[in-house]
């Protein structure tokens, strides 16, 4: 089982190093995969040893071998985490058969959508159409497959159900704040949470993503990085309580009814 870990950890780091591309050249509208991997300084094309996930940062000491401008951290950090997201993902131990196959495939695309959804929306405070509709479709179409192979609509209509309140909720509060306290990219992402769990993690995902904003806010209020009028992106909130109640779903879901039940 180790080695399945490690090869789920070594794909991942892969995959982020795609993601990364994704994320910088969505932005810059550049051509994801007809162009060669470059600085973004000098923009040298690189060799395939200055490619390879996480070492070639620390190989590099963090700089690129030509013009030795500094390389952010967000390389590393964004393959080291989707590695460790593909690990996750694979402790699920989804058997062998067809549908385990396109399960865990499911959740290994889903996982790399909100991988990308985080990183974006922290850096450039956008959730990018390209990003999010495809995601929102393709969690869709798997609930409608589960649908189909339960013999059952029951738990598609529970996941539009919750797509409706996860996506009116964040309207609601777009309306009264006139788009002050929320954005159409946080509206998308609640359709697409409510889409992918249903109730009650939605519940559970929207309460977590609302504390530990609260907490953050609080702690750069305090440190003086931001003040009462600055802009914080909600989305990374969003996607991390998504990842932590897709992971430990089980006992957050069982905690939160205590509180309220």
């Amino acid at each position: 089982m180790l080695l399945i870990y490690i090869l789920f950890f070594i794909l991942g780091t892969v995959v982020g190093s795609f993601l990364n591309v994704v994320i910088i050249r969505s932005k810059k509208k550049e051509s994801i995969l007809k162009r060669r991997s470059h600085c973004p300084y000098c923009k040298k094309k690189l060799t395939w040893y200055e490619l390879v996930p996480i070492v070639s940062f620390f190989a590099q000491n963090g700089k690129c071998r030509k013009c030795k401008k500094k390389i952010s951290l967000q390389y590393p950090l964004v393959e080291f985490f989707t590695g460790l997201v593909f690990v996750f993902v694979a402790s699920y131990g989804s058997d062998f058969s067809f549908y385990g196959i396109i399960n865990t495939l499911f959740l290994l695309i889903f996982s790399c959508f909100l991988v990308v959804l985080f990183v974006y929306d922290l850096k450039y405070y956008l959730v990018p159409d390209k990003i999010i509709y495809p995601a929102i479709v393709i969690t869709l179409i798997f609930d409608i497959y589960i649908a189909l192979i339960a013999g059952s609509w029951s738990f598609l209509t529970s996941s539009l159900i919750a797509a409706l309140i996860g996506g009116g909720f964040f309207l609601f509060l777009i309306l009264i704040s006139k788009g002050k306290w929320m954005g159409m990219g946080d509206l998308k992402i609640g359709i697409l949470i409510g889409l992918f769990f249903g109730i009650p993690h939605l519940f559970v995902v929207l309460f977590l993503a609302f504390f530990f904003g609260a907490i953050v806010s609080f702690i750069l209020l305090i440190l003086k990085k931001k003040t009462l009028k600055s802009e914080i992106p909600f989305g990374p909130f969003l996607s991390a309580a998504t990842f932590l109640v897709l992971f430990v779903g089980a006992g957050l879901v069982r905690w939160y009814l205590n509180l309220f039940i």
